[in-house]
């Protein structure tokens, strides 16, 4: 009985690698390893929501990190659910570029709280480590002037990371429709249970005090947006998830 071991669900993460990220008429992802950026979409999507003035959309090939970059608010994955919920079966997954949220208000004053970190991205930007790019991964800034003031209060920044997951999301419906065999990598992850040993539960400490500092759950998508709950609108109570669902980016943390 005591080497018996549970298993309570399955994950598989299927990456697709991207080796070729470049300006095209529109956004798209091809399953071969190619992505095409475009701005066609950036007044719409700016015209979505009540506090965002104007986004700016810029490619950011490797090794050209010596520019001007506001505030980084997020650096985000571009993964998708193929099959099941968030936490179990098949997750689409990208790799060689990321999604950087960055905001400003149309006053100049950053998008921040307790520290902005705008400035020169190479100094702002550490690369290579867990959740930030690598040397070689391209980057697509995201980059959303708000209303005057907004960057500072709760619906200005919330409006910012919706806005860019509308636009991460037309590369996740495209991503859905790859097919499985032609991954570049495959990761499979089991939540199991192992009946008298003993049981590890880890703590992890987010924000939920407003504006920047803020912490979304649940969402429909990997590292996503839309369907999420703020843990302020939860009471800032402890909320238990399973490993593969922190695997699966069940966090969106908003700072």
């Amino acid at each position: 009985m005591a080497d018996e071991v549970k298993d309570l669900r399955r994950l598989v993460i299927k990456a697709f690698h991207m080796n070729e990220v470049v300006w095209g008429e529109s956004d798209d992802i091809t399953v071969d390893g190619k992505m095409t950026v475009s701005n066609e979409l950036a007044e719409e999507l700016a015209a979505s929501e009540e506090f965002i003035e104007k986004i700016d959309i810029q490619l950011i090939k490797p090794g050209e990190h010596d520019r001007w970059t506001n505030t980084i608010m997020d650096i985000i994955p571009i993964s998708t659910k193929v099959l099941g919920k968030l936490g179990e079966g098949i997750t689409h997954t990208v790799t060689g570029v990321y999604v950087m949220l960055t905001g400003v208000d149309v006053d100049g004053k950053q998008c921040h709280e307790f520290g902005s970190s705008e400035g020169n991205l190479k100094e702002q930007l550490y690369l290579n480590r867990a959740g930030t790019p690598g040397d070689n991964d391209y980057i697509i800034s995201f980059d959303v002037t708000l209303a005057s003031g907004m960057g500072q209060e709760r619906p200005g920044p919330t409006a910012a990371h919706r806005v860019c997951d509308k636009f991460i999301q037309r590369y996740r419906d495209k991503l859905k429709k790859f097919k499985g065999e032609k991954c570049t990598e495959r990761h499979e992850y089991h939540d199991v249970v192992r009946p008298g040993k003993k049981r590890v539960l880890i703590v992890r400490q987010v924000a939920g005090q407003g504006a920047m500092y803020d912490t979304h759950l649940f969402s429909k998508e990997p590292s996503g947006v839309e369907g999420g709950r703020s843990i302020i609108d939860m009471g800032n109570m402890p909320i238990l998830i399973t490993p593969n669902e922190y695997r699966d980016g069940i966090i969106r943390s908003m700072q």
